[in-house]
């Protein structure tokens, strides 16, 4: 029984889709606040748990019989500590893990342990303190080591498209990796099918190169055959523009301390090889997702 948590968010919803194309054998459940928002045929080959899976009843229920989980914890603005919304909500799994036996878990999580900011990264200090609190349990556990996602420029598609603008904290020639959601995916769904491997660490997903976002600002020109510029935003109108959005002040703090760390090296500690470098170029995923969502 492979259980999958946040089925219908962006990384989850490809989790599932994948298991069930790769191996429709495998039996399936998966934890959703809301069931309805899973596509009907996708309801009709898997078992469904209602809740939160930071709720304690729910992953009791949700890991009896369970082999393997996949294992993301949602974004909190509003929760009142950073190890709250990590830590706090991954308890209760981390406690239903040993009491069901589960034998393998795989989490998305982020690069950053062993660099030297990796203590001051607001919410990648939280994610890593989050592994050590599931790997203490004994599980088989394998930490998605990821970057910053390509996907998050779909939170920007109004402004590319209107205004040929996209920002960020970074600086502008600062080369770093990125991953496409998909590719994460992937590899998560390798390693939850396998089940071959024990112990607990990390797995890197840094893309195939590394781009400044001077360096998208041009790709993107080229795909969407349009002028985009890059656009830097300071740190403190990052913090201001969150908590103006509603977000409480953990969360901002976490999100400034986290990119500011990204700029001092935070996603620079694991090299790139064959088995780090994950498929999608940055331009392959504006041709097949950015273009598609600009055009829309």
């Amino acid at each position: 029984m492979l259980v999958i948590t946040t089925p219908t968010g962006d990384i989850g919803s490809q989790v599932l889709t994948r298991v069930l194309e790769t191996a429709p054998s495998e039996e399936v459940r998966v934890v959703v606040r809301d069931p309805a928002r899973l596509p009907a045929p996708v309801r009709d080959r898997v078992e469904v748990v209602a809740g939160s899976h930071g709720d304690a009843d729910v992953v009791d229920r949700a890991f009896d019989g369970a082999d393997a989980v996949f294992w993301l914890v949602p974004p909190d603005s509003q929760a009142p500590s950073l190890d709250v919304a990590y830590s706090g909500f991954t308890r209760a799994a981390a406690k239903a893990f040993t009491v069901h036996g589960v034998s393998h878990v795989v989490g998305v999580s982020a690069l950053g342990r062993g660099t030297p900011v990796a203590d001051r990264a607001g919410l990648v200090t939280a994610s890593l303190a989050m592994d050590d609190l599931i790997a203490a349990t004994g599980v088989a556990y394998r930490a998605l080591a990821n970057p910053t996602f390509m996907d998050n420029l779909l939170r920007q598609i109004a402004s590319i498209r209107d205004d040929g603008v996209f920002t960020d904290t970074q600086a502008p020639d600062r080369r770093a990796p990125s991953a496409a959601t998909r590719d994460i995916a992937a590899v998560a769904v390798d390693l939850l099918l396998d089940r071959s491997w024990t112990g607990a660490g990390s797995v890197a997903v840094l893309g195939p190169e590394d781009l400044s976002q001077e360096d998208m600002a041009r790709i993107m020109t080229e795909v969407l055959g349009r002028p985009v510029r890059y656009r830097r935003e300071p740190l403190e109108n990052l913090a201001a523009r969150l908590t103006g959005f509603g977000a409480g002040e953990a969360f901002a703090r976490g999100m400034v301390d986290m990119m500011r760390a990204k700029d001092e090296g935070l996603d620079d500690g694991v090299a790139r090889t064959p088995d780090t470098a994950s498929p999608t170029t940055f331009r392959q995923w504006c041709e097949d997702v950015l273009r598609p969502a600009v055009l829309a």
